[in-house]
């Protein structure tokens, strides 16, 4: 019997879920019919969470209470404020994974597991990884993480059935991917990727704002730059603008009382050309040019060697895009897959596949990145470097893969060695990405030239494995590169759990033991005590009053801040003001 795994977009603008039924591949609606989820994640005023939909909408009037394109932080260690309280992008992503778990728990009428997630190809060991560790805190186990443009292949492949070479252009609304493919007997062959994490419509979108920002301060003489419930109206206003566009040439901007000037009211009112809306956008457009020809020549094939072109993501839209494509290529892209929805519905085709289904195309990814080491190596004559790059795995390889190299001690008598595990294609290995490092220590007293072996495992998640060994006694020091920027250890993904689920409603079980678990960091024998004192408090708070109701909230979450900063002072204050306000309360 088949097992039963979603399939997952999760989008910078918006988001989707598919399953495969009956063969076919199919996008999980809500139950308002909706399709797709935007990417926003909000706090309503009266402490509700809000997912898609609803907290767009709520962005214009409340910014400072949503969060948007959270996918462009994923992998970096950094927090973004919600209602301020501060939140991982791990954490904002499982919000989205959970609504759309949901979504495919009351279609399919019972629980969802198992998920694969798509994500950029040219994202890094760094953000697959958050993006895996967001899977987890939502509660799903992430089976797989396939690259989009990929994923949209095996969604074209499955209606189209045909052998030919097809280029993906994948333009989304927070990452840019191209991918050379080829399809032939059932088999989804990606031959080279290149693309830009940080290029997108949201760029696009906020070339227009600061086009509205400089028209209102012109033409009024008001800055409202750092006004931020008018920029977060102008951000809609400009992706209004930008959806126009994209089928008239000219959009109407009329929006009134924007801001105030000497008591009056500031009216928004112009007129935006598509001709000079693309001129805004000409160098992002560039940009992504420069990679396709960057990726075919990695392919070792030229633009007349391509049969079909096809488009992704929902800024591919753009007149513009079209156009140039046509110019290079003298091929019109195919739209006969909605390029919002091919993602995930090709997704769901490879969590089929993993479930036991037999679906028609078998998928062969590639990593879109170089990795290696560090040596010594030559830099010219006569003269040597001491961080020449050593690649190992170079880019374009399939996956899943492993390759080793050896490499020599240089002193004698030389007990430890320094593997440092780079990201990259320069020949410096300081001008690449640094993703993780180990010691081997303990080697044999032996001159100069002791043989070790780096070896580098590149699984089908693209997450990447090393190890380094003494030639000659099998002295072995190995890491899975899942320490870089951002990462969650096992205690930290329980505590994301347990304020992922206080946001969804969780039961006062749940949260005690959540809250309690991050306090046990600086709490130590008063654990019990902790999580004592949090169940009364989610006890008393429903005959609380909104006043003593809001200091409650107030101090619970000043506790795990306490706790997940090792703060034992800052806890027992915190601790000693709640007990006061229960005593005050039961009494």
């Amino acid at each position: 019997m088949s097992e039963i795994i979603i399939g997952i977009d999760l989008g910078t603008t918006n988001s989707e879920v598919a399953i495969v039924e009956n063969g076919r591949s199919t996008i999980i609606a809500d139950s308002e019919g909706r399709k797709i989820l935007p990417s926003f994640v909000g706090i309503g005023e009266n402490g509700e969470i809000l997912v898609g939909e609803a907290a767009r909408n709520q962005y214009m009037l409340y910014p400072e209470r949503t969060v948007k394109s959270i996918k462009r932080s994923m992998g970096e260690d950094v927090r973004v404020d919600l209602a301020g309280h501060l939140y991982s992008p791990q954490e904002i992503s499982a919000v989205i994974l959970k609504r759309l778990k949901s979504i495919a728990e009351e279609y399919l009428g019972q629980p969802v597991q198992k998920a694969v997630i798509t994500v950029p190809a040219y994202f890094s060991d760094a953000q697959r990884q958050a993006t895996r560790e967001a899977g987890e805190i939502a509660g799903l186990e992430v089976v797989r993480i396939i690259n989009e443009p990929t994923a949209a292949a095996l969604a074209y492949e499955a209606r189209q059935g045909a052998h030919k070479r097809i280029m993906v252009y994948d333009l989304g609304g927070g990452t840019f991917d191209v991918s050379i493919v080829s399809m032939e007997d059932d088999v989804v062959e990606v031959l080279a990727s290149h693309g830009n994490n940080r290029l997108g419509g949201d760029d696009f979108d906020a070339r227009i704002v600061q086009h509205l920002v400089d028209y209102i301060r012109e033409t009024h003489g008001v800055d409202v730059s750092e006004q931020r419930q008018t920029m977060a109206r102008i951000n809609r206003i400009a992706e209004a603008a930008k959806r126009a566009l994209s089928d008239q040439p000219y959009a109407s901007i009329q929006e009134e009382y924007m801001a105030e000037k000497d008591g009056a009211p500031v009216h928004l009112s112009l007129e935006l050309s598509r001709e000079d809306y693309q001129d805004m956008i000409a160098e992002y457009v560039d940009e992504t040019f420069d990679a396709i020809h960057k990726a075919l020549s990695s392919a070792n094939l030229t633009t007349s060697d391509i049969d079909e072109i096809l488009l992704v993501g929902g800024s591919t839209r753009t007149p513009v895009i079209s156009e140039r494509l046509f110019e290079e290529f003298r091929l019109e892209p195919q739209r006969n897959v909605d390029p919002d929805l091919c993602v995930a519905l090709g997704a769901a085709i490879q969590a089929a596949s993993i479930g036991g289904n037999r679906v028609s195309s078998v998928l062969v990814d590639i990593t879109p990145y170089t990795f290696g080491t560090s040596a010594i190596g030559p830099l010219g004559d006569n003269e040597f470097y001491p961080h020449a790059y050593v690649p190992i795995i170079r880019k374009n390889t399939p996956l899943p893969v492993r390759k080793s190299e050896a490499f020599y001690t240089m002193v004698d008598g030389q007990k430890d060695v320094r593997c440092t595990i780079y990201q990259g294609e320069d020949f410096d290995a300081l001008n690449n990405i640094k993703i993780g490092e180990f010691m081997i220590t303990g080697l044999r007293d032996v001159p100069a030239g002791n043989v070790i072996t780096v070896s580098l495992d590149l699984d089908i998640n693209g997450i990447l494995h090393v190890s380094a060994t003494e030639k000659e006694t099998g002295l072995e020091k190995s890491i899975t590169i899942n320490n870089v920027i951002g990462h969650f250890q096992e205690e930290a993904l329980e505590q994301a759990r347990s304020r992922v689920s206080a946001l969804f409603g969780a039961s006062v079980e749940q949260l005690a033991s959540g809250e309690a678990a991050q306090a046990n960091g600086v709490a130590g024998e008063d654990t019990e005590k902790t999580k004592t004192l949090i169940l009364r408090a989610r006890l008393l708070m429903e005959k609380a009053s909104e006043e003593d109701k809001e200091d409650i909230i107030d101090l619970l979450e000043q506790i795990n801040d306490a706790a997940s900063k090792n703060d034992p002072v800052a806890l027992g204050t915190a601790m000693n003001t709640l007990t006061d306000i229960l005593f005050y309360l039961e009494n």
